[in-house]
């Protein structure tokens, strides 16, 4: 069997801010132009007009993701400034309300707001997804399938949604709680073939409940515009050593299964009741109270479990030159995820309430630039 490209490619969502108030501000029509023209198709307007999204191209390595996600945030964050704003990369702004915030007006966001009703406007919240190429429909929908195991380990990396209109939400991504008020959400059914996903889309497709595949927003999911795994579960992480950290990590578990599979074995596939709870305890707690390691039968600190990621994909991250991306998550581990340094900011700002998220809403400033 021919071995897949495994390229990768990352998609991440901004909020701008004001530099002065730190509040929300509208992505203005000459800034989005000079973004256009600086990054052509690798910058595109979001659902509500506070957001802005960048796409790197299709990379063989996670330098390569890194080098290019790089440019794209440099470039946002320059052509911000000389209108007095500035992107942060988090999947909740700590204090914004989300009843004062309005939709793109593009016919592809008028709909989705028609759709979705209330639960489409309380949509102030960013992701970030990875790409990972295989050009066989049967292969990603067997990896799909084994692949969800990690998902909530994943998460509880990314989480930086702690905050929601200037409360604790007492999680560390409350951005899921949100988004899991869509349809088609969630963790990706246990499917046996691409067929059997094929019939699922069609069904809905002739029904007229969704017009293509990328109406199905699963935390894992073939992309319906690439020929490619998109994992869509993660926060947005404010810095850019963790998205790529977190790319490769994917990237590497994606070919770490591939090489179960031409050996004729693979990952087992744990009822979605039991991923669930894993999920949830990544969204509740990051890093902070481990997960639940089926298999051993008990939960498992998520130092143990990172350590064992990492010795699972070794052989992978070294053909994928990975390694040094890799090593960029385990700052997380020492330094807590950014949901935890949001709340550590938080804890040690002298003040009113207002006072403790603007310094939050400084620290995400600066955050974004850390590894520019």
């Amino acid at each position: 069997m021919d071995e897949p490209d495994f390229t990768i490619g990352v998609e991440e969502e901004y909020l701008l801010v004001d530099k002065q108030t730190r509040a929300l501000a509208v992505v203005p029509d000459a800034m989005m132009k000079e973004c256009e023209a600086a990054l052509g198709g690798q910058v595109s307007p979001e659902f509500l007009q506070c957001q802005i999204e960048v796409g790197t191209g299709i990379c063989r390595t996670a330098g390569e993701a890194f080098d290019d996600l790089a440019h794209l945030r440099r470039t946002i964050r320059d052509c911000a400034a000389s209108f007095g704003l500035t992107p942060i990369a988090a999947s909740c702004h700590p204090w914004a309300d989300w009843k004062k915030q309005h939709h793109t007006d593009k016919q592809r966001y008028n709909q989705l707001r028609r759709d979705l009703g209330g639960v489409g406007r309380r949509m102030l919240i960013c992701g970030m997804h990875v790409h990972v190429g295989l050009n066989d429909d049967a292969l990603r929908a067997d990896l799909m399938g084994q692949l969800s195991y990690f998902l909530p380990h994943l998460l509880a990396l990314s989480v930086s949604s702690p905050f929601w209109q200037g409360e604790d939400t007492g999680l560390a991504s409350y951005r899921i709680s949100i988004f899991d008020n869509l349809p088609r959400t969630g963790l990706p059914p246990l499917l046996d073939s691409w067929d059997a996903y094929e019939r699922s889309v069609t069904a809905l497709v002739d029904l007229g409940v969704i017009e293509d595949a990328s109406k199905i927003w699963w935390d894992l999911r073939p992309s319906a515009a690439f020929p490619t795994l998109e994992t869509r579960i993660c926060d947005v992480p404010p810095r850019l050593s963790h998205t790529i950290g977190l790319a490769a990590l994917v990237q590497c578990l994606c070919r770490m299964l591939w090489r179960l599979r031409v050996k004729n074995q693979r990952w087992r596939r744990y009822d979605a009741v039991l991923v669930r709870e894993n999920r949830w305890r990544a969204q509740r707690y990051g890093t902070g109270k481990g997960l639940i390691d089926f298999g051993r039968g008990e939960i498992v600190p998520f130092a143990d479990l990172f350590d064992e990621l990492l010795e699972l994909v070794a052989e992978d991250a070294g053909v994928l030159q990975a390694v040094q991306a890799l090593d960029g998550l385990r700052p997380i581990l020492t330094e807590g995820t950014s949901s935890d340094r949001q709340r550590a900011v938080y804890a040690a700002t002298e003040g009113s309430n207002g006072d403790k998220m603007n310094a939050v809403i400084d620290h995400l400033i600066d955050e974004f630039s850390r590894d520019l």
